[in-house]
């Protein structure tokens, strides 16, 4: 099922550096995206995959460079910004006031990532998997352009993997634009690819 079309989305970095500490761990990064294409950011664990996406979503300053976003961005990564004491229905439904998400989109969203059974459940009882596709769920509701996607398969079992694939896919034939940083293989027709490790200082 796609989405109704977004709003431009484009995405654009310019000899991105990152330091951690006294460590460089990436530099003279670009990368420029638009309407309907992603990447995926490849590379092992601790190369700086994440530090890349808060530095594209503006969390994180970069030590070189300049990043330019046309659109909203949605960070989607292994803290769900869900209130863990909550409900889950509750904590969604703090965010679905903040985004001005219609009730019944947010539902179907539920009912797609198979969470509408567990609306009365509190945050912190979720498994990984639950809790991925809550974030799943908040990311929908907000209507970003531009997605960014942090290790989105980590423990979702293989149909859960799929509907996040065919999520990104929707999202992209809307108009949007998305950023994977994966070490998994993620599928999505015309997924280009960045291999971090060619841009180590």
């Amino acid at each position: 099922m796609q989405g109704a079309p977004l709003r431009t989305a484009a995405i654009t970095a310019r000899n991105i550096a990152c330091r951690r500490g006294d460590r460089v761990l990436f530099a003279e990064l670009s990368l420029s995206l638009s309407s309907g294409e992603a990447v995926q950011i490849a590379g092992h664990n601790g190369i700086g995959k994440s530090s890349l996406l808060r530095i594209l979503a503006g969390l994180a300053p970069a030590y070189t460079g300049t990043v330019t976003v046309e659109g909203s961005v949605g960070l989607l990564d292994e803290r769900p910004a869900l209130d863990p004491a909550l409900p889950l229905g509750r904590a969604l439904a703090f965010w679905q006031r903040m985004d001005g998400a219609p009730t019944e989109a947010v539902q179907r969203n539920l009912e797609r990532l198979g969470l509408a059974a567990l609306v009365d459940v509190p945050v912190r009882y979720l498994s990984t998997g639950q809790k991925k596709r809550a974030a799943f769920a908040r990311l929908l509701a907000q209507e970003a352009t531009v997605w960014l996607l942090d290790e989105p398969l980590n423990g979702l079992d293989s149909r859960a993997v799929e509907l996040a694939e065919t999520l990104t896919a929707e999202h992209c034939a809307a108009g949007g634009v998305a950023i994977v940083a994966s070490h998994q293989s993620f599928r999505l027709t015309g997924l280009a690819r960045l291999t971090l490790a060619d841009f180590g200082a």
